[in-house]
């Protein structure tokens, strides 16, 4: 309980020093928008950093050399825990925005963050609204943003922590229709600091992993129909895999 107390406590502090330090970027990006954003993705990297720490995540990343450099991509991400997020922006070097719910829109503070680091909301129950956001993020991720994506739609609760659910095969469109590369990203453990034995925080290792790239419109036959089948096969064998290492360090 200790731990999460003063992760409470840590989220609180960034919350309050949230409202000066966008008083301060708005200024920056007055004089560059990119310096704005630089600032803004590196402020909040430095939080979700030390909020791993504060957790006492013991973070293990393989493959970061695999995402390009040169070029913005669709992320393509397991999702099991609220630290999920947190341990995608630690390590992000490039502008990233997240697909989310519209609820999340709701939330203080955190909308205001999303909104700010180039994240989009998604509204499931409402075709046309989904579209211009699908829409947006196609051209988000044709201006160089890229874009980070939870093709199960939800978060996995399952018992079997190596489970992946069904990915929608809709989360693929903004790969398809901008052209980008799919870069799969894999988290092993991550249900393990809070999800697992919530309200508390345990200090545990976490793998997340960068697969190789993958170009979609070099798929064929049943590839190229269901992307979506197709990379989470990939991310089974990566998460299968990473758990059998998990498994070494307990």
């Amino acid at each position: 309980m200790i731990r999460l107390i003063i992760i409470v406590i840590a989220i609180l502090v960034f919350f309050l020093l949230t409202i000066p330090f966008f008083g301060i970027t708005w200024i920056i990006g007055r004089f560059s928008p990119e310096k704005q954003s630089a600032a803004e993705l590196a402020f909040l990297r430095g939080f979700c950093r030390l909020l791993l720490f504060l957790a006492g995540v013991r973070l293990t990343r393989i493959g970061t050399e695999k995402i390009p450099a040169d070029q913005s991509v669709v992320y393509i991400i397991n999702h099991r825990s609220f630290f999920d997020i947190p341990l995608i922006y630690a390590a992000a070097r490039r502008p990233v925005g997240f697909i989310s719910k519209k609820e999340i829109s709701r939330v203080p503070f955190l909308n205001w963050w999303l909104v700010r680091v180039h994240g989009l909301y998604l509204d499931r129950e409402n075709i046309k609204e989904g579209l211009k956001t699908i829409l947006a993020a196609i051209e988000q991720v044709k201006s160089g943003i890229s874009v980070a994506i939870f093709p199960e739609g939800t978060r996995g609760k399952e018992a079997d922590e190596r489970s992946i659910l069904p990915f929608h095969e809709g989360s693929f469109k903004v790969a398809t229709k901008s052209g980008a590369m799919v870069v799969p990203v894999v988290i092993s453990g991550s249900s393990a600091i809070l999800e697992d034995h919530f309200p508390r925080i345990v200090s545990t290792p976490v793998i997340v992993e960068y697969l190789d790239p993958v170009d979609l419109s070099a798929l064929t036959g049943e590839e190229r129909k269901f992307p979506g089948r197709y990379v989470r096969s990939l991310m089974s064998e990566a998460m299968n895999r990473n758990h059998e290492q998990l498994a070494s360090k307990h």
